[in-house]
């Protein structure tokens, strides 16, 4: 009887639990969903840059890497392959919000770029200078930070506009940077008697627009780049006043992980000290002043001297 009892109250309690299920309104999540970027507008063209260029959310590390040639040009000489190289970028943003400017971000990085033999691919510690007979310390390029100021959509009279190509459902990005400044291996009467630094480097960023578009993504992930650069004969070179200059030029991709760079470039942050930290970007609030071939020089000659 027991039994019988138990039974037809667990069924009714069965029934119960079908019929309250059948009753009750089934709410489906809300799914929000980001509306796609207009690069016709101040904001839109910005933010599809800094996807370019890293991603829409804070502090993200993102990495380039990129390989090439490194040729001499000397007047009336033939051009000389000197050096291939592979290199490295990492970055990482943060967005600014100012009052008159509106939306804006600021992005700082660090690089490195190791030399290598073009014969043997491998990562040089010494070379033989060719112009001059002698063997010299290769210093590698250990630029951190490269940092830049924030940029914004609306800065009164110059609102930002997508400076890129777009053709076929793909972007063609140009950014040309002349540079001439004090050189800080010179003297102070540079204005007088002359030895500024002068260069020009030159970024191509290409990929398809959909990853620049879409509202569901915050960064772009298949983007190419090319970097051409020239620039005066690099001082560990020991060149004196040779007439001549180094014309650099190079092809790579924008990756999601540090995993994904070449094994050369993982291998020499892990064991050069002078990389250490090389894996992830400065801070976004990094306030330091920026490296550059010729200021680590000066900071690495000053120490082997024992200054």
């Amino acid at each position: 009887m027991k039994l019988k009892l138990l039974l037809t109250l667990s069924l009714s309690a069965c029934l119960f639990t079908i019929q309250a299920q059948k009753k009750a309104k089934f709410t489906p999540p809300v799914i929000v969903s980001m509306p796609d970027l207009d690069l016709n507008t101040p904001e839109g063209a910005l933010k599809a840059n800094r996807k370019i260029q890293a991603s829409l959310k804070d502090g993200e590390n993102c990495w380039y890497y990129w390989e090439g040639n490194v040729f001499s040009r000397i007047p009336g000489e033939r051009d000389k392959l000197l050096f291939t190289y592979i290199a490295m970028n990492v970055r990482n943003t943060k967005t600014v919000i100012d009052s008159v400017k509106g939306y804006g971000y600021r992005q700082v990085s660090k690089e490195n770029l190791l030399y290598m033999d073009p014969k043997t691919k491998q990562v040089l510690k010494t070379w033989q200078n060719p112009f001059t007979g002698k063997e010299v310390e290769v210093i590698h390029i250990a630029n951190d930070p490269v940092n830049q100021p924030p940029i914004f959509a609306k800065t009164p009279g110059r609102e930002y506009k997508f400076g890129a190509r777009v053709n076929d459902g793909y972007f063609f990005q140009l950014f040309e940077v002349p540079l001439f400044y004090s050189n800080p291996l010179a003297g102070e009467f540079q204005d007088q008697v002359g030895g500024a630094y002068q260069a020009i480097e030159i970024f191509n960023f290409s990929g398809p627009t959909k990853e620049l578009t879409r509202g569901d993504k915050d960064r772009a992930d298949d983007v190419i780049v090319a970097w051409s650069r020239v620039s005066k004969w690099l001082p560990w070179m020991e060149m004196g006043d040779k007439a001549g200059q180094l014309i650099f030029s190079g092809l790579g991709k924008k990756v999601d992980s540090y995993d994904k760079l070449p094994e050369t470039l993982k291998n020499e942050i892990k064991t050069n000290p002078n990389f250490a930290g090389y894996e992830v970007a400065p801070p976004v609030d990094d306030t330091r002043p920026n490296e550059t071939s010729w200021t680590y020089y000066k900071k690495w000659a000053a120490k082997k001297k024992g200054k």
